[in-house]
């Protein structure tokens, strides 16, 4: 077997932004993983190190932190970047002095250069995220300040000899112009690292995943989203007829989800059968309001309806299933998980893919797809030989409808965020906007406003239109559109949906929203 180690090791201390470094990371075309430090010193221990070892941001302080870090710097050639709390690492077990914040630094602030330093492909000042309230007042001995802010704060530190460089914003988010190309610089000039990852690396890393099953068969959760179509499609060059994909109809859908299964069951080698569970998951929904429940329930339920599937293929078909693939993304896994391999991140929000399997399934699950993100899942996917059009397709959620539909989901409510969704997905094509932004949905609102219909008052619901532009799905930007474009998808939900009068736009960023509503 091939091996897939890869050569940066990122050491997560609980930052929201890690997973992002990664991201940033593999873009410019070397490997990375995300690990926890007692895993990162356990490695060290048995004599197994990374080319290089970054270490994140983190909302703890250094004055709190007990940790002996000289089993890193001990190694004296390992090139090591501090980022934000990392930073702060560096400073302090050097003998460099860092204070409690007084003045703090959050969100943008401009940087500049000191000493003639210069990184190719920025300029001399420059504006960056950060986020942090202590900071490195006095620099070890053996480093140079190499980046100040307009605060007069020290915002970059590298080590005289050593392949040591320190930062305290945030280089991995977009909001850090030229960030990177101060990774960039790193990697390459400081770590000298060479680069390792691009499309066939992924690719095949993936079909490894699916080839070590060897001859088993596979219950595919298919939505025919782009995740679980490129899941699915490299598997099937694997596994051929052994794949079965199941297509949930769980009541939840959209109105082009419908015409796209159809599609692909006409023109893909995917043996794609539809389920129809409706009323198991609307009887199992009904009166339930609270969102992370909804999302559990939806879970369980699909869960429960692969069960069955697996007892009807046993017994008709004497077809015994020994794993579940699914389209799991890096993302689905941070935002699910407080711990990532043992790390500090915080919860954000259940995932119906993440989680594991009731023992009773007796199903290992399959997820080649778990260590990437969404656009090298889209690489990925036109790699495969799939149409631009399905692979650039806006996510869906797990969940679907049911985390668009605030409160109790009733049949209205369902017809009232299809119908509206419809026309907007309509539009969007029409005005050919729909690349213009990565995801786009309406969100039906539980609340009713006076409006007049005709020559009457009407007393009806509101529909939000949400539209953010995004990279990865961890921070998001809303889309700017014309304002000629909002007033047509408007005039027309509330003039052919009935039952909406209002229909507002949702102006919100990530942070501090999500990009769903629940």
């Amino acid at each position: 077997m091939k091996n897939f180690e890869k050569i940066i090791w990122i050491v997560d201390f609980g930052s929201q932004y890690t997973q992002l470094i990664t991201r940033k990371t593999r873009e410019l075309g070397y490997s990375s993983e995300i690990i926890a430090l007692e895993e990162c010193h356990k490695r060290f221990q048995e004599g197994h190190l990374p080319k290089c070892l970054v270490l994140s941001g983190g909302p703890q302080s250094v004055f709190e932190d007990p940790y002996d870090y000289s089993f890193i710097f001990e190694h004296k050639d390992l090139p090591v970047l501090g980022i934000c709390y990392g930073m702060q690492l560096l400073g302090k077990f050097f003998g460099g002095v860092v204070e409690k914040g007084i003045i703090g630094e959050y969100g943008h602030a401009d940087i500049h250069f000191t000493n003639q330093f210069k990184i190719a492909g920025t300029p001399g000042k420059m504006s960056v995220w950060m986020s942090h309230s202590d900071h490195v007042s006095r620099v070890p001995a053996d480093f140079d300040v190499v980046m100040e802010s307009s605060n007069k704060l020290v915002s970059g530190i590298k080590h005289k000899s050593k392949p040591i460089m320190g930062l305290q914003f945030h280089p991995e988010v977009e909001h850090s112009k030229h960030g990177k190309s101060i990774l960039n610089y790193f990697y390459q000039k400081v770590a000298n690292l060479s680069k390792d990852w691009n499309a066939s690396e992924m690719l095949e890393e993936a079909f490894e995943m699916v080839r070590e099953i060897g001859d088993k068969k596979v219950l595919c959760a298919f939505s025919g989203g782009v995740d679980s179509l490129v899941a699915a499609t490299l598997s099937e060059r694997i596994l051929g007829k052994n794949l079965h994909c199941f297509f949930v109809d769980n009541g939840l859908l959209r109105i082009q989800d419908y015409n796209h299964i159809q599609k692909l069951k006409r023109e893909t080698n995917l043996n794609i059968e539809i389920v129809d569970a409706k009323d198991d998951f609307l009887n199992a929904l009904k009166s339930v309001d609270e969102p992370e429940q909804k999302r559990k329930i939806i879970g369980r339920m699909f869960i429960e309806i692969f069960e069955k599937k697996v007892h009807e293929y046993e017994k008709n078909h004497k077809i015994h299933f020994e794993y579940l693939l699914q389209g799991t993304l890096y993302p689905d896994v941070i935002e699910s998980s407080p711990h990532i391999n043992g790390g500090k991140s915080v919860t954000i929000k259940s995932h119906h893919n993440v989680g594991g399997l009731p023992e009773r399934m007796k199903l290992k699950l399959l997820e080649p797809l778990r260590h990437l993100f969404k656009d090298e899942v889209r690489e990925m996917g036109l790699s495969l030989g799939l149409k631009r059009d399905w692979v650039y397709r806006h996510p869906f959620p797990g969940p679907g409808l049911g985390v668009r539909i605030l409160g109790a989901i009733e049949p209205e409510a369902i017809r009232m965020v299809q119908e509206s969704d419809q026309i907007l997905f309509e539009e969007l094509i029409e005005a050919k906007l729909y690349q213009s932004t990565w995801q786009a949905f309406t969100v039906f609102l539980p609340i009713k406003t006076v409006g007049v219909k005709g020559d009457g008052r009407a007393y009806e619901h509101v529909i939000c239109l949400r539209m953010v532009n995004s990279s990865d799905g961890m921070t998001a930007n809303w889309s700017h559109f014309p304002h000629e474009f909002l007033e047509t998808v408007s005039r027309r939900i509330t003039n052919e949906v009935k039952g909406i009068t209002r229909v507002v736009y949702d102006i919100t960023s990530k942070p501090p929203g999500t990009i769903e509503w629940e």
